[in-house]
C-alpha cells in the first residue's frame, strides 16, 4: 500500500505486534501449518546450489524452522528476525547445541542489517503481514549480496475464505485479514528490482470440528483480524451464533468444517548474477510472463 492511501484492510503494526507478543508462549502448540509449510519450503533450498555463509530468516517465529536452517547449513550465521521481542526469545532457546542464533526485532520492510550482507534471505509466512510489500522486497534486494537467493512463503487471499464468507453473513466489517494475489507479488518483485523472480501456488484445506476452535487456533497464532476496518469492541455471542449458522453450510460429508490455506512460493535473486540449474518443481512452477490477471 502506498503512501497516503488508507484502507479498511490495512494491518494496525502496533496490534499486531501486542499480538504475536501475547502468542508467543503457546504458539508452538497450534503452528501445525506453519510448520508444514516452513517445511515444505525448506525442502526446496535442496533445489538451488547455495552455500551462504550469512542467512536472514524473516519472520523466524520461535524458531521452528529456523533451527533446521541451523542444521542444514552448519557453518553458516543465522539471524533470525520477527516483529515481537518474545517471538525472537523463543527462537534463541531453540538453537541446536553448540549453535547460536543471531536474533533481532525488526519487520520486512526496516530490517535492521547492513547493504548486502545476506546470502540468502529465507522468509516463511512472514509477508502477509506487511503493510508495504514492494518496500520489504526493496529491503531484501538492499541486504541480498549480489548474487544472494531470496527464497519465501505467503498465504494468498483465498486463504480462510470460508470464514471470510461467513462473517459477510453476519455483518459488514472486516473479520478477516487480507492477503496479496500472486500477480500482485510477481509485480511488486519486478519493482523492487529482484531478478529471475519465480513464482507458485498450491490449496492446502485443514479441517476442525468446530469453528470455536479455529478461532481459538488464529488467536493462539497471533493471526486475528488485525485490519483497520474490524468492529471494536467485544464480538456478541449473538453474531459468533451467526457465523457459526453461516459456516456451518460447509460442513463436509465427513463431518469436519474446511479451512482453505492459499500458499504462494516464490524465489528470485539479488541483482547482477546469472544462475543455471534448477528453477523448482518443474510441474508447478511458472515465470511470472506466463502470469494472467484473475477477478476474484
Amino acid at each position: 500500500m502506498r503512501d497516503g492511501e488508507t484502507s479498511a484492510f490495512e494491518l494496525d503494526r502496533n496490534l499486531l505486534r501486542r499480538a504475536f507478543e501475547r502468542a508467543a508462549a503457546g504458539y508452538d502448540r497450534a503452528a501445525v501449518v506453519q510448520r508444514e509449510i516452513g517445511g515444505r519450503l525448506l525442502e526446496r533450498l535442496d533445489l538451488i546450489k547455495l552455500d551462504p555463509a550469512v542467512i536472514a530468516d524473516v519472520g523466524c517465529g520461535t524458531g521452528a524452522i529456523t533451527a533446521l536452517l541451523l542444521k542444514k547449513y552448519r557453518r553458516a550465521r543465522i539471524i533470525g528476525l520477527e516483529l515481537a521481542p518474545a517471538m525472537v526469545a523463543a527462537a534463541r532457546k531453540r538453537a541446536p547445541w553448540l549453535r547460536t542464533l543471531h536474533g533481532a526485532v525488526g519487520e520486512p520492510e526496516a530490517l535492521p542489517l547492513a547493504s548486502a550482507s545476506c546470502d540468502l534471505i529465507f522468509s516463511s509466512l512472514a509477508l502477509q503481514w506487511c503493510f508495504d510489500l514492494e518496500r520489504a522486497f526493496a529491503e531484501f534486494r538492499r541486504v541480498l549480496k549480489p548474487g544472494g537467493a531470496l527464497l519465501f512463503s505467503t498465504l494468498g487471499p483465498d486463504t480462510l475464505i470460508e470464514l471470510r464468507h461467513g462473517w459477510r453473513a453476519v455483518d459488514g466489517h472486516n473479520h478477516v485479514n487480507a492477503f496479496f494475489d500472486m500477480h500482485d507479488i510477481g509485480d511488486a518483485l519486478i519493482r523492487a528490482g529482484l531478478a529471475e523472480p519465480v513464482l507458485d501456488a498450491e490449496r492446502l484445506t485443514l479441517t476442525y470440528p468446530t469453528v470455536d476452535r479455529l478461532l481459538r487456533d488464529l488467536k493462539t497464532l497471533g493471526a486475528g483480524n488485525v485490519t483497520a476496518g474490524r468492529a471494536r469492541g467485544l464480538t456478541g455471542k449473538g453474531r459468533l451464533r451467526a457465523l457459526c449458522a453461516a459456516y456451518e453450510q460447509t460442513r463436509r460429508a465427513d463431518g469436519l468444517l474446511p479451512v482453505t490455506c492459499e500458499v504462494v512460493y516464490g524465489h528470485a535473486w539479488g541483482p547482477l548474477q546469472e544462475r543455471s540449474g534448477p528453477r523448482g518443481n518443474e510441474s508447478a512452477v511458472f515465470p511470472l510472463s506466463r502470469l494472467r490477471r484473475t477477478r476474484r
